[in-house]
């Protein structure tokens, strides 16, 4: 596998216009997240994801805010799924599987991961508030869900217990990107699978 995996996507439909450029980068470094998608909410927790995540995301993304923040979020977990898809390519040498626990103070939320090209999210959470500034915490399954099925990852996410919205929702999005840092990290040179592909 290369040293370098990055992927370029862009996606336009009546509802949304997004470019995002991904970089994996290797061996436990710093990600950054530049751009907005409008939502600052959203903004934050990219940024979170990004920096815990060690991705290099680079977004420019227009919605259809005027409706609601759905479109806009759904979609840009399309397009970084595909990014991710993209840039692990064939997935030859990954480490495929991984799991987390990430607390975020009275929050403690869990990861696993398969990086294995069938993509399948089992998501347990609940939220005691509709909104987060312009974020619908609807979206935070939507967004993984988004994100799994368009990379091709089976994603299991729970939120064994917390009380600050915030929080809950911080600490899966850390937890997601430190569980998918640690599958797709490079630790040999074969596919991690007795069928020879994922």
């Amino acid at each position: 596998m290369e040293n370098i995996r990055k992927a370029d996507i862009c996606r336009k439909t009546k509802e949304t216009d997004i470019k995002l450029q991904l970089e994996i980068l290797q061996n436990g470094a710093c990600g950054s997240f530049k751009g907005t998608s409008g939502i600052g909410f959203f903004d934050h927790m990219l940024c979170a994801f990004a920096t815990h995540g060690g991705f290099n995301i680079t977004l420019e993304a227009k919605g259809d805010l005027e409706v609601d923040c759905h479109h806009t979020i759904e979609d840009i977990g399309i397009v970084l799924g595909q990014a991710f898809c993209t840039a692990l390519k064939d997935k030859c040498g990954i480490a495929r599987f991984a799991d987390l626990y990430i607390p975020m103070d009275e929050a403690l939320c869990f990861c696993a991961v398969d990086v294995s090209g069938r993509p399948f999210v089992v998501f347990d959470a609940q939220f005691s508030a509709d909104m987060i500034g312009q974020y619908d915490t609807q979206m935070t399954k939507e967004f993984f869900r988004a994100l799994a099925f368009n990379a091709g990852f089976t994603l299991h996410l729970k939120a064994l217990y917390g009380e600050n919205d915030h929080h809950i929702t911080e600490a899966m999005y850390k937890a997601c990107a430190r569980a998918l840092s640690k599958a797709c990290a490079v630790c040999g040179n074969d596919i991690m699978s007795s069928k020879g592909t994922l």
